[in-house]
């Protein structure tokens, strides 16, 4: 990785649960980094059950903001890590990384799938329709400024998964998605899991981009997130996919770290992974 720069992704629009817009500013006053940040639009953000595109416009507005600083970013000849808000903020940050690169793989660290479309998502939440959007998975309406230059879903690895919608499975099965569940990275360690997915995100392309939910750790260990998921792999096995992909820093071209919400948070246990995770990557 070259020199990294902070993009502080500044957005919860993409999730029904308020604070995770925080997160960026928690963990960023720690760093030195240059560091540009976005901040959402002043609405009323929609909690409507029965609005299956919440905040589509705005979401859509923030991601060309995060795509067009990314770029610049990579056009600087340095590498974007950028702090999030809710995971629908990264769609600008992928893209922006493989246009820049042209053809690059993606591994998705994340409890959940984010395969949805608006065809079968039941909460109109947009953070669980990103890696759809990323891949050109249908979702064509969040990526309205690409044309035709998508992650190839043959290179798309999503690793300690273990809240997928049956639905969205299918998704990801039609799709060609590579899924590492949770007990996948118990049963065979977080760091050779992390090496499979970058075989295969790696495979015949120019780099990987790697994002990181922390919802992907036990709410038990690591209770600031939105959308927690129970029986999730230990801060031990997060360091260590952490450590993996240092290992292979040469291929990694961009970076995500998100869904940290310091409202959910308990006694700073969230924060003080994410800080230890963000240390081994700047350092």
């Amino acid at each position: 990785m070259k020199d990294i720069n902070f993009i502080s992704a500044c957005s919860d629009l993409g999730v029904h649960v308020c604070g995770s817009d925080k997160g960026p500013a928690v963990l960023t006053s720690n760093f030195s980094i240059k560091n540009y940040i976005l901040e959402k639009e002043n609405i009323n953000k929609s909690f409507d059950p029965n609005d299956l595109r919440k905040n589509e416009k705005y979401i859509n507005n923030f991601t060309k903001k995060v795509f067009d600083t990314a770029l610049n970013i990579l056009n600087d000849n340095k590498t974007p890590l950028l702090i999030g808000g809710d995971h629908s903020t990264v769609i600008g940050s992928a893209l922006a990384s493989q246009k820049y690169h042209n053809n690059i793989g993606i591994i998705w660290v994340d409890a959940h799938g984010d395969y949805n479309t608006f065809e079968t998502t039941k909460s109109g939440n947009i953070h669980g329709l990103p890696l759809a959007s990323i891949t050109g998975y249908k979702c064509k309406e969040l990526t309205y400024f690409i044309t035709n230059n998508f992650i190839n879903p043959k290179n798309c690895v999503v690793v300690g998964a273990r809240s997928i919608d049956p639905w969205e499975i299918g998704n990801m099965v039609d799709a060609g998605v590579t899924i590492f569940t949770t007990k996948d990275v118990k049963n065979e360690g977080a760091d050779v899991i992390m090496k499979k997915a970058i075989d295969i995100a790696y495979n015949n392309t120019n780099g990987v981009h790697i994002s990181l939910d922390l919802d992907v750790i036990d709410p038990i260990i690591a209770p600031g997130v939105s959308i927690p998921e129970d029986n999730g792999i230990s801060d031990t096995e997060m360091y260590l996919i952490v450590d993996e992909i240092l290992k292979h820093k040469d291929i990694v071209k961009s970076i995500d770290l998100v869904e940290l919400n310091p409202e959910l948070d308990i006694d700073n246990k969230t924060k003080n992974i994410a800080l230890n995770i963000l240390n081994k990557l700047t350092k």
